[in-house]
């Protein structure tokens, strides 16, 4: 077993982490008229409230529809269940709205791992890449960084683990992105920590 699982603070990106990608975020920016790699939640936070709002609530819609058919993904469910079986903390961090994780981890079969209170979405936090919604869990267990670790997809999640300081994990499923100098360790499966 891999070193970082010594550490009892586990915090989780929720889409293409835990559950299996399905997010189309090049056809939603093309729906909401944005350029071509354009970051939705930033472009959105630049507009005026009265252009953002109705594309906000139209990004909510995406989600919401989406989650309701939201699986786990295969590798993930072994490595959640060791960590909570070794009497580790779970907490869950996500640019999606809370509403949308609790749905989403509802379909997934996953509620029963982290709970509510430390399950963020991006209404209780400024959002990754900031480090808030991890310091707010840290704040929450009363841990320190140097026992957690950030567990996500994307350069977004590593760069809010970095700036928190705790251990980042990037799961690098497809191998078609370049995040991995911001990552402690890099594997294709959640599960990999395990062996």
């Amino acid at each position: 077993m891999h070193a970082l699982l010594q550490r009892r603070h586990w915090i989780f990106d929720l889409d293409g982490t835990l559950t299996v990608a399905v997010h189309d975020f090049a056809a939603l920016r093309q729906d909401l008229g944005m350029r071509s790699g354009a970051p939705i939640l930033q472009t959105l936070d630049a507009m005026s409230v009265e252009e953002a709002e109705p594309l906000r609530e139209r990004v909510h819609t995406w989600e919401q529809n989406l989650a309701v058919d939201a699986r786990a993904a295969e590798d993930a469910v072994g490595l959640l269940e060791h960590l909570a079986s070794t009497g580790c903390s779970l907490g869950l961090l996500t640019r999606n709205t809370r509403s949308t994780a609790d749905r989403t981890l509802d379909a997934a079969g996953l509620a029963h791992f982290f709970p509510p209170a430390v399950r963020l979405g991006r209404g209780d936090a400024t959002p990754k890449p900031s480090p808030a919604g991890i310091e707010q869990i840290l704040a929450t267990w009363g841990a320190s960084a140097r026992d957690a670790v950030m567990v996500g997809d994307y350069e977004y999640d590593l760069s809010a683990g970095r700036a928190a300081g705790v251990a980042t994990v990037w799961i690098d499923r497809v191998g078609t992105y370049d995040f991995g100098h911001l990552a402690d360790i890099t594997v294709q499966r959640l599960d990999d920590l395990l062996k």
